[in-house]
């Protein structure tokens, strides 16, 4: 069988040679990259295991890009932004990944499976590979399978990773754990704009970019940038940050002026993070987290085989009915667990 056929094999649910994907991976095969994630999306257990072994093998060349997590409000023209800034990377000569988090595709579908349609010059650029996270309906599997998309995108050479958040609220923790750097896209607006965007958010963000700051929203751009500088100032300095960081910065996405500042401060920040070993602490505090959530996946999705379903069903009936405390039930259903 040919590599071709083994990989067309594994997008109709047969397991395909690992080894020979990671090889095909390694060597910068985008075809080979889109069928690994296609497997990494997969929940079947065979799956799941090649997976494992998979991102073992590849780990191994410790490739690494700059992965980049990126967050907005809806009409901030995220879509926009990650066209142009994309293919300035290109005509730089790095090769450019675009991948998405989106936890509400389940319902909607997620904003990036059209805005891969108006990403029409990037997604033709043959250094460049755009491709929308998978759904779940829980916001940890998402991450998961985000996060090992990433590393596929590391493995494949690519320089540049773009993660984009397309849902909101936990999706922007979940990015800012994969991610080297975060920005934050923002559109110009009044006063009252700065007292909508969430604390928690600005301080995850290492550079704030003001866009559409072009024609007759170039005034309001300046005054937006402004609040968010003086806000920044204000939060606790970060161990992580030289001086001067998080900034905040104008962009626009339709003129591209602004983007090569922001990618040379962009570069900058990364620098400074590899030379005072944040860089890499950082990535042992993701691998960290990632870990306590795989563990905390995989007991939730014991819980929903048929034998924990039936018996869940049968300890809630006692605890309604009197017969049984809460805290007594909840024991009963981890020793079947083997848990506790």
């Amino acid at each position: 069988m040919s590599a071709a056929d083994k990989s067309t094999g594994a997008a109709r649910g047969a397991v395909p040679d690992i080894e020979d994907l990671a090889a095909r991976i390694l060597n910068g095969e985008r075809r080979a990259l889109a069928r690994a994630i296609t497997l990494v999306e997969s929940g079947r257990a065979d799956h799941r295991e090649a997976t494992t072994r998979l991102l073992d093998l590849l780990a191994r060349e410790n490739r690494q890009s700059l992965r980049i997590g990126l967050s907005g409000t809806p009409g901030v023209g995220k879509s926009t932004f990650i066209e142009s800034f994309g293919m300035m990377l290109i005509a730089a000569g790095l090769r450019v990944a675009v991948l998405a988090v989106d936890p509400s595709s389940t319902r909607s579908g997620g904003s990036i499976l059209g805005d891969k349609t108006r990403m029409e010059h990037l997604s033709r650029e043959k250094n460049a590979f755009i491709r929308p996270s998978p759904s779940q309906t829980h916001l940890g599997g998402v991450g998961r399978r985000s996060r090992e998309a990433v590393a596929l995108c590391e493995a494949a050479g690519f320089d540049v990773v773009l993660i984009e958040t397309v849902g909101v609220g936990q999706s922007e923790t979940v990015v800012s754990e994969m991610s080297d750097l975060f920005l934050l896209l923002l559109a110009p607006a009044g006063g009252d704009e700065l007292q909508g965007v969430k604390r928690g958010i600005m301080e995850m963000a290492d550079i704030i970019l003001v866009n559409k700051a072009d024609g007759d929203l170039k005034p309001a751009a300046t005054r937006t940038c402004a609040d968010y500088a003086g806000a920044l100032r204000l939060l606790r300095k970060r161990p992580q940050d030289p001086d001067g960081y998080p900034k905040a910065l104008m962009v626009s996405a339709a003129t591209r002026d602004g983007l090569e500042t922001a990618w040379d401060d962009m570069q900058t920040l990364a620098d400074w993070r590899r030379e005072n070993g944040h860089w890499q602490r950082r990535r042992g505090e993701q691998a960290r987290y990632w870990f306590g959530e795989d563990v905390r996946q995989a007991l939730l999705a014991r819980l929903e085989t048929p034998w924990a379903q039936s018996r869940m069903a049968d300890l809630s009936e006692d605890v309604a009915a009197g017969r049984l405390t809460p805290a007594a039930a909840a024991k009963d259903m981890l020793a079947g667990l083997g848990v506790g």
